[in-house]
Parts: structure tokens; sequence; C-alpha cells
């Protein structure tokens, strides 16, 4: 197969005989001996490129890296995500009582519609990564789903003002809406306006992959404060978000009650236009990475390859080698080489070179260990952010559930009325208070304990991010019981849409506040782990892995409750299932327990695999120690 040559693995500390037959060979670790040759670059048919190295928006490398990047171009992507997050949360909240008010929709169902919404466009994010790693690069494809996502808002803003598209509001006071009198929304009215919803979603499923990548992108891996640097961008990328949260609790609630719901979906339409410009602006300033080619062709590739020889022996006279390409880069466009590792052996039959394979073989009989090595990562991150698929499930619940609780409770400040659809900014809040507080408290304190420069490592903040919602859900649980039994005992049972004026709905901050806590752990850490141990040439694709179990988690949330309503209730009984829409006949509370013991077993799964798991700088400092002591 052209000119081979044998060269030792790093991870090398005896030698080993390539036709040997014994069973003890089996076991030896494969990536001792790697066979490169100089046909590989005409056999994939493309070049190398220099691993991650940064280029501008035309591809060329570039020549003054000072004059590019940094914290001045992640600002301008800071202003997108604010943006598209303050677009995201106005929906998931507004949206449900829009729905409930104005188009008449039962409260159920529209809290139903919305997390399929949310879930849709949160799950759909691996396209967005796809198409950014494969072929369009991350700035380009923020750029064409921005511009869907102001699409779609402003058809949304336009279904809000424009009388023809929603149903008739004559005669339709609160006693109405809760009979279910008011005139219906037509299927055609409701189909423009899921229509707007969805092409709004899968503008969002564009960006959501690529916008932090993009940001950690700005930043030189060679500079010895890139790990502080990237730490602290994902901090503040998550402020950002925190930011435009708040915003859309505020300002867009404010906006809707003092002008009317075209104005509130109109606000945010302006403000993702806004958003636009200004991330256009900083085109100049970005650093830009090459997308590497359709990584699921890759996947597919090493699957294929791996099938196909699986009945290929490492111990077989036939066996050569496992195959890489010379020199230092990859044959992967954007990715430098990843050593070998002993997970998944079964896939490095794909890397297995035999004396039968040609001198050109074909990707899909024969892979590099790098390609190889890519597939394996990408299974080996997945169990931890599976692992915060039970957040986002308390996250979705917390969205719609706790928004019902508030309006039986009393929403005043004083004699400011605080109004119900405002509640989740306390979280937002809580999360702003903590980023503000998190380098100079927590880190300190944590840095004692764990030893680490960071506080805690990754998987450790998503660890306590995940301890934290157990206890948030926990006091939800205990709270709503405390709720249900006032409301039942001073005769609020049946005027569940009355606030009872001595119950204070300040008490839903203390399940706020800790799940604001949880996400800034959670997320934050999550968000870092998939960016820095992701393959180089797939970093939006591990930054989906994300979305997509955030997007799960609204799934989940919306089967849940489905199940638990055809589960606990029985109509021709007059029996009212948990989630009844007279929350005071219902039980939110078994709700929340059963939230909280399924966030246990959840968090104990995580515990399993973070003790498994094994940084890739680790194993690269392994084999590097290994290779001192041979």
């Amino acid at each position: 197969m052209g000119t081979t040559r044998e060269i030792k693995s790093p991870a090398a500390t005896t030698s080993f005989s390539l036709d040997g037959n014994s069973d003890s060979i089996q076991r030896k670790k494969l990536g001792l001996y790697f066979i490169e040759s100089d046909d590989r670059r005409t056999a994939f048919g493309r070049g190398y490129t220099g691993g991650t190295t940064p280029v501008n928006i035309r591809g060329k490398p570039i020549a003054d890296l000072s004059k590019t990047g940094g914290w001045t171009a992640a600002c301008f992507i800071f202003g997108n995500e604010m943006a598209e997050r303050m677009a995201y949360f106005g929906l998931s909240v507004n949206m449900v009582v829009f729905m409930f008010y104005v188009m008449h929709r039962p409260f159920s169902s529209s809290s139903n519609a919305v997390n399929n919404f949310l879930g849709i466009s949160q799950a759909s994010s691996v396209l967005g990564g796809f198409l950014a790693d494969a072929y369009l690069g991350r700035y380009w494809t923020i750029a064409i789903f921005t511009t869907i996502y102001l699409l779609g808002l402003t058809g949304i803003t336009l279904c809000a003002t424009l009388d023809v598209l929603t149903p008739n509001q004559d005669n339709c006071d609160q006693l109405a809406l809760l009979l279910g009198s008011c005139e219906p929304a037509k299927p055609w009215q409701m189909l423009c306006l899921y229509t707007v919803l969805y092409i709004t979603g899968f503008g969002a499923a564009g960006i959501r992959p690529c916008v932090s990548s993009f940001g950690a992108d700005q930043f030189d891996e060679k500079s010895k404060d890139y790990k502080s640097h990237l730490d602290r961008f994902f901090n503040f990328f998550y402020l950002s978000v925190t930011i435009g949260a708040i915003i859309a609790f505020t300002a867009v609630v404010y906006i809707q009650m003092k002008l009317g719901w075209g104005w509130a979906f109109g606000s945010l339409a302006a403000a993702m236009g806004m958003s636009n410009l200004v991330f256009f602006v900083g085109t100049p300033r970005y650093r830009h990475r090459l997308p590497g080619g359709s990584p699921l062709t890759r996947v597919a590739q090493v699957l294929v390859a791996a099938f196909r020889k699986r009945k290929a022996s490492f111990s077989s006279s036939d066996f050569i080698g496992l195959y890489e390409v010379p020199g230092k880069q990859s044959a992967i466009k954007g990715s430098g080489k990843i050593a070998h590792t002993d997970d998944f052996r079964c896939l490095d039959k794909a890397a297995l070179q035999l004396k039968e394979d040609s001198a050109e073989p074909s990707p899909w009989r024969l892979c590099t260990v790098t390609q190889v090595e890519e597939v394996k990562i990408l299974l080996k991150l997945i169990p931890v952010p599976a692992c915060t698929i039970m957040l986002s499930v308390v996250l979705t619940e917390y969205l719609t559930l706790s928004v019902q609780q508030a309006y039986t409770m009393n929403t005043h400040i004083g004699r400011l009325k605080l109004p119900v659809t405002c509640m989740p900014v306390f979280p937002g809040l809580s999360i702003f208070l903590i980023l503000s507080l998190y380098y100079s408290t927590f880190v300190p304190l944590s840095r004692r304990i764990t030893g680490h420069p960071h506080g805690a490592s990754q998987l450790q903040r998503v660890g306590i991010g995940l301890a934290v919602s157990i206890l948030s859900v926990a006091w939800a649980a205990i709270f709503e019981r405390y709720r249900r039994n006032y409301a039942i005992k001073h005769g609020y049972e049946t005027i569940f849409l009355t606030p009872m004026p001595n119950l204070s709905a300040y008490w839903l901050l203390i399940q706020y506040c800790l799940i604001g806590i949880a996400e800034v752990f959670c997320i934050v850490g999550l968000l870092e782990f998939l960016y820095e141990e992701a393959p180089d040439a797939m970093k939006s694709i591990g930054s989906a892995y994300a979305a997509l179990a955030g997007g799960l988690g609204c799934f989940v949330a919306s089967i849940l409750n489905s199940i638990v309503k055809s589960v606990t209730g029985n109509p021709e009984k007059g029996k009212p299932s948990w989630l009844s829409q007279n929350i005071n006949t219902g039980r939110f509370d078994y709700l929340y327990w059963l939230l909280t013991a399924l966030s246990i077993i959840n968090f104990c799964i995580f515990l399993y695999f973070a003790r498994t798991y094994k940084y890739r700088a680790e194993q690269v400092e392994i084999k590097n120690n290994n290779t001192s002591l041979s």
C-alpha cells in the first residue's frame, strides 16, 4: 500500500510482533503501532490543513491574530445570543398565555404546544451543528438562521396584530375563559400561528449549537491563558443568556400589559434585528474554523468499515497495523490528530489495515485512527448531556406549573403588583447574582477543597447543578402541598383563578433561586465540557448535544404530563388528575415528588458515568508519562 513505515505509539512500553498469534496479543494496546502511508492524501481525495488553525472569512490564514478574535469579537457574539435568548424566553412564557387568552386554547394544550415548540427547536439543533461542521462553518450558519429567526418573529407579530388571524374576542371575559365558552381559533388561524412559530424554532435550531462554539473559537488555544479565557467565556456567555431572559420576563411583559401583544412580540423581532446588525458589524474581527466535511459521513464510514472487518482478527498474520496518515496533521480538514484509545475496541477494526487492502482504499473500508477516535469521543460524550435531560424536564415543568401556582397567590410587593408572567425572572436574577460572585466567592472557596485551579472540574460543576436541582424540586413539592391545603382550608378550592391575598407568591422564590443555581453550574459546566472534549471538526455537533438534551427534556415533560393525566384522572367518576386545570383540586405536589424521585435516580446514574469518564487531556498526559518511563 504505497510506502509504509511503522511508528511507535506514545503509549508503547514494550515491543510487539505484528504477526503474533497468541491470545495475549489481542489484549495488548492496539495503539502500540500505527501504520502511516504516503498515499493516504490521494486515497481520501483531499489534502491536509493545519489542524485547528484559525482563518478569516475567506478561508485564508490570518496573518496577525492580534487584530482578530479575543474578547472584542466575543462581545459581538454575546449580543447576538442575548437577543436570541430574549426571544426564546419571551415566547416560552408569553405564548402559553397568548394561546389561552387570545386564541382561546385550553391551558393544558397551550402549554403542551409550547413545550413541543421548545423541544423541536432544541432537538433539531443537531441539524444546525451538522451544517456548521460539514459545509457552512459556524459564522454562515449563524448568519443564515438568525435571518430565518427574524422572519419567524415577524410572522408571530403579524399573527398577534391582525384581527383576521385571531378569533373574535367579544363577550370573552374571565368567566367565559374558565368555562371554555369563548369562540375558539379557527383551524387555519392556528395553522398560521404554528407555521410562523416553527419557522422561529427552525431559526433557533441553527443558531443554538453554533454561537457558544463560535465564541470559544475566538481565543487562541496556544495561549498560556487559553483555559482561563475559555472558562470565563462560558460563564459570561451564560450571563448574556440570563440578561436576555431577564429582559424577556420584565420589559417584554411590561410592553404586553401596556401596549398589547403585537407590540410585545414586535419588540422581540426588533431586538433580533438589532442583534443581527451587531453580529454582522463584528465580521472583520472574527476568527473562523474551516468546516471539516460531513461528520455524519465520517461516522457512517467508521461504522461500515468496522462492520465489514468484524470477523478480522488483530492476531491474524494479515494484520499490518492501525492506519494513520503521516505527519502532525490529520486527513480531516480543520482537525488535528487524535491519539488512539482502548475504548470501543470493536470500532478499531475500521482502522485495521490488512494485506488485502488496496493501494488506494475506500474510506468506507479503511479509516484513519483519528476518524475512528472521533466516533469514540462522540459515543463517550453521550451519557453526560443525557443526564441533564432531567434538569430540562424540571425547568420545563416550572415554566408552566409555577405560573399556574402564582396565579392563585398574591404577587404584590408593597403597592406594586408584579405580573404573574414576570415570576420566572427570579431564576434569572439568581443566575446573574451567582455568576457575579462566581470568581470572587465560589472559586476561591472550592479551590481550597478540591485543589482544582478553577474551583471544580467541568463534570463536578454539572454534578453540583444536578444535586441542587433535586433540592429545588423537593422544596416545590413541599410548598405546593402547603399552598393547596391553604386554598382548600380558606374556601378557594373552586375559585382557582382568584388570588389568595394572604399567601405570598414569593415563597416560590426558593425553588426559583435553587433552580437558577442549578442552571449556572450544570449548563455552563456542560457547555465547556462539550466544547473541550468534542473532536476539533465536530465542535458544533458537541454543543448541539446540550441543546438536544434540552429539547428531549421538553418532549419528556410533555409525555410525562400526558401519562400523568391519563393514569391519575378518571372523568367518568369525576376524579381530577394530578394536573387538573383547577390547580386546587389537582395534585401538583405529587408530580413534584415524582420529579424528585426521577432526579435522584438520574443523579446516581450521572455519578457512575462521571467517575468512569477520562478527560482527553488526562489521556494524553498518561500517554506522555508512559513514554517518558519507557
